[in-house]
């Protein structure tokens, strides 16, 4: 009865005060935060690591592409074409072999991608104004590098095909060409494209594990009780356990950008002001996320299993590895619900493409709905237990 008396008032205390007792949780969560070292850890650690490492390895600017050459004719012109191969830096000859028995041996034990092979009769053919044919034999099992070496090797046999048949003509150049100008990665390097990317994906890993474990850490060590008999809101209660972490991760998100632009040399083109707004609309809705999940989680492990399946969509569905518009259509109504989806759209447009915010609110607006109605659901499911 007593215990009812309580909740009783505590009820009415809160209706009247709908943000009572943020103040005092805020002040409560922080001292957890900063005394709870492993939390701390697994928060920034692990999200770091993440983006150096992916940020070196998702590079997928093929070069040096090893190739064996089996040469049988062994003339100027051959030795012409092999340096030709060369030139484009796309390919790395790696030795001479003496059969094509070699060549596929060289490339099932792994050593080679590529194999070129000139028939004994390839000067000759030149010489006499004949067509000429070689071979060039593809490893198919990395689909990257294949597709790689077979578009060099394309361009080089136009480029050759080309250069003799001007040789008897008075023509000094091609008659038509395509001067082709990229925008805003001229280089066309995978890091430019795909560290904006890592960095979204690592504040999603260290966002939402940090607040999924809070309500849940509650219920634990037995102080839930507490919070439902005390004159706080459950508004109070939501953003108490969510700000101190914004802040958290607000300087991770300092941290992450000062890499990017230090570590990876990629230039930030647009204002900045957008990367801050972008990464606070961001770290709410994942932190609303987070709660979200302790209200539903029973133990930490729960919080914690719930954690890594939300990353998974994140991962595959939200344009940081697969372009949205090549994906069926059931994926991409999944990537509309993923605030990775937009802050990484937002980023990469902002850093590379120099966006200003009329190219972007849609982004903004977007993180800032699913962060109201993700922090909405969360007091909604906790109101029979605290209010």
């Amino acid at each position: 009865m007593m215990m009812k008396n309580e909740e009783q008032r505590a009820r009415t205390t809160a209706r009247r005060r709908p943000f009572g007792g943020l103040w005092a949780i805020l002040y409560k969560e922080s001292i957890i935060m900063f005394r709870d070292r492993t939390t701390l850890f697994f928060m920034a650690f692990p999200p770091m690591i993440l983006l150096i490492a992916f940020g070196y390895a998702l590079n997928f600017d093929v070069r040096n592409i090893s190739m064996v050459v089996f040469d049988q004719d062994r003339s100027r012109e051959s030795r012409e074409l092999i340096q030709q191969f060369v030139n484009t830096q796309n390919f790395k000859i790696r030795r001479e072999v003496t059969s094509v028995a070699d060549i596929e041996t060289e490339m099932r034990r792994g050593h080679a991608y590529a194999g070129l092979q000139i028939p004994p009769d390839y000067s000759r053919r030149i010489r006499g104004g004949k067509p000429a044919s070689v071979q060039v034999v593809i490893d198919g099992s990395s689909s990257s590098t294949a597709m790689q070496a077979l578009n060099t090797a394309i361009a080089v046999a136009f480029r050759k095909s080309a250069t003799t048949l001007l040789a008897g003509t008075s023509l000094r150049d091609l008659p038509f060409e395509v001067r082709p100008r990229v925008l805003y990665n001229p280089d066309m390097l995978s890091p430019n494209f795909y560290v904006p990317g890592v960095i979204g994906i690592a504040l999603h890993i260290a966002t939402v594990f940090a607040t999924a474990m809070s309500i849940v850490r509650e219920r634990e060590r037995g102080t839930i009780e507490q919070l439902m008999v005390s004159p706080m809101s459950r508004w109070g209660l939501m953003l108490g356990k969510l700000l101190p972490y914004m802040g958290v991760i607000l300087a991770m998100s300092g941290v992450f950008f000062l890499i990017m632009r230090w570590v990876f040399l990629i230039p930030i083109h647009g204002n900045i002001l957008w990367l801050v707004v972008g990464a606070v609309l961001y770290a709410f809705a994942l932190l609303s996320l987070g709660l979200l999940i302790s209200t539903k989680a029973e133990t930490q492990m729960a919080a914690l299993q719930m954690t890594m399946t939300t990353m998974l969509p994140s991962v595959f569905f939200s344009g940081f590895i697969f372009p949205l518009e090549t994906m069926p259509k059931i994926f991409q109504y999944i990537s509309a619900i993923l605030p990775a989806t937009y802050f990484i759209d937002l980023i990469r447009g902002v850093v590379l493409r120099g966006a200003f915010l009329g190219d972007i609110w849609r982004d903004f607006a977007s993180l800032a709905l699913i962060g109201g109605l993700l922090i909405t659901l969360c007091a909604a499911r906790f109101k029979k237990r605290v209010v």
